[in-house]
């Protein structure tokens, strides 16, 4: 049997411990944005010939905080990536919405969101003439399910939080016109959209399968549920009011994200 010695132990341990230190500072300035500096940086800070614990240290000590300055910097805003899609966000009150309708024909754990329609109890999702231009139309079940539509750190709104949206923008009276597209609506319904929610015309799809009101209306699930039914809001060509009503789980229907809150 070989045995190697104490030296050649010692070696290789140097060797795996430098390995390992190159490797972590090697991601966290990747992450960091550094990666495009100019200046390049050198892994032996101490240019004692091994790169080891202490260059690591030297390393967070010249790079730490600005990588975690950079690594949080995302604000409401800025655009956010989730399954493969960029989604623009936006800051209205106190919360921050997805400033477009969710469009992800997967669940957050990957899983693929059935097309099944018709008298269907589970959850599923399709796209009005198989095109994303609104987004998704979604059932409640999809809504409801446990494996979650929104990236993490957000969630579909409850029915409260639909209410402090419209609050914000002087109660549903007036809210609707300030959430509708500037374009895009039957018979020049638009809106101003000057919250910035850039709500569009999607319709809805109906347990049938068929479609319904698309160019006319917008309709958006809650998270929330009574004895009456499902709670959705909805815009209208026909006027700057946002409606509060109830429709069914098989209904398929806009999704938005809103952000968790602190």
């Amino acid at each position: 049997m070989f045995y190697l010695g104490n030296a050649q132990i010692f070696d290789q341990m140097k060797n795996a411990l430098s390995l390992a230190c190159l490797l972590l500072a090697g991601i966290l300035l990747s992450k960091s944005g550094f990666s495009q500096n100019s200046a390049p940086y050198n892994p032996d800070g101490n240019g004692d010939g091994m790169i080891g614990v202490t260059d690591l240290q030297d390393f967070l000590s010249t790079y730490g905080l600005a990588f975690e300055a950079t690594a949080s910097t995302w604000s409401c805003g800025d655009p956010i990536g989730y399954a493969g899609v960029d989604y623009s966000t936006v800051q209205i009150g106190d919360q921050c919405w997805f400033a477009e309708n969710l469009r992800t024909t997967t669940y957050l754990n990957g899983d693929a969101i059935p097309r099944d329609w018709i008298s269907t109890t589970s959850g599923s999702m399709g796209f009005y003439n198989n095109g994303p231009a609104y987004g998704g139309l979604y059932n409640w079940y999809a809504v409801d399910d446990a494996r979650g539509l929104c990236p993490s750190g957000w969630h579909v709104p409850t029915d409260g939080e639909w209410t402090i949206l419209t609050d914000h923008l002087g109660g549903e009276s007036v809210a609707g016109g300030q959430m509708k597209t500037n374009y895009g609506w039957f018979n020049g319904g638009n809106g101003t959209n000057s919250s910035g929610f850039s709500g569009l015309p999607g319709g809805a799809r109906i347990n049938s399968g068929l479609f319904n009101g698309a160019v006319q209306v917008g309709l958006w699930w809650s998270s929330s549920y009574n004895s009456d039914g499902f709670l959705v809001r909805y815009l209208d060509f026909g006027g700057e009011y946002v409606i509060r009503d109830y429709l069914f789980a098989q209904d398929g229907l806009s999704v938005r994200c809103v952000w968790d809150a602190e």
